[in-house]
């Protein structure tokens, strides 16, 4: 495919990092996850969620590896590439990656059911809404149902959100299990 030939070799920010777009796109996928950038670790092992976000991920959708890198399921990071390390993590996604591939590369899964909005930059893109932080979206999770599920981000760093929000994992994680078995199962 044409799209899938020119987003692999990208090169919109190389004057501002290494450009390795990350991505699993597929015409099949029934689940989209949508999240901030490829961390370090995925930039060096090209493949999406390989750290303990993604264990996390799959711990919270209630799937294994191998479905998880399925064609059933895609996922489409906000920037494609590793943006660099920051003062406090990684630098930010740079917002022209989404607004040059995403409705290039969305168009080419159609049957695409849920869309997970992983952290703040996919859901500030994504959600038209009046909500002034993630947790609050986040909260309020079900009003973006059935066709968005927003998440904070699985990555370590939000062990102290994740414990200060304890209705999260009891109340928001068992729903997104039920959407992705009704979705994935065989």
């Amino acid at each position: 495919m044409l799209v899938l030939e020119d987003v692999v070799k990208c090169k919109l920010c190389k004057d501002r990092l290494e450009p390795n777009p990350i991505f699993q796109i597929n015409e099949k996928a029934k689940v989209l996850i949508i999240g901030q950038a490829p961390g370090l670790k995925v930039h060096q092992t090209k493949l999406p969620f390989n750290d303990a976000s993604g264990d996390r991920l799959r711990e919270w959708m209630g799937i294994d590896r191998t479905l998880f890198y399925s064609e059933q399921v895609a996922i489409l990071p906000m920037a494609l590439c590793y943006p660099g390390k920051g003062k406090s993590g990684d630098n930010p996604p740079p917002s022209i990656c989404a607004k040059t591939h995403h409705e290039k590369l969305l168009s080419l899964m159609p049957k695409v059911e849920l869309v997970l909005l992983i952290g703040a930059y996919a859901q500030r893109y994504y959600c038209n809404d009046s909500y002034k932080n993630l947790s609050e979206r986040v909260l309020h999770f079900e009003e973006f149902l059935p066709r968005y599920f927003v998440l904070p981000h699985p990555s370590p760093r939000n062990n102290i959100w994740l414990k200060k929000n304890q209705w999260f994992l009891e109340q928001a994680i068992p729903v997104l299990k039920e959407k992705v078995y009704l979705l994935l199962k065989q």
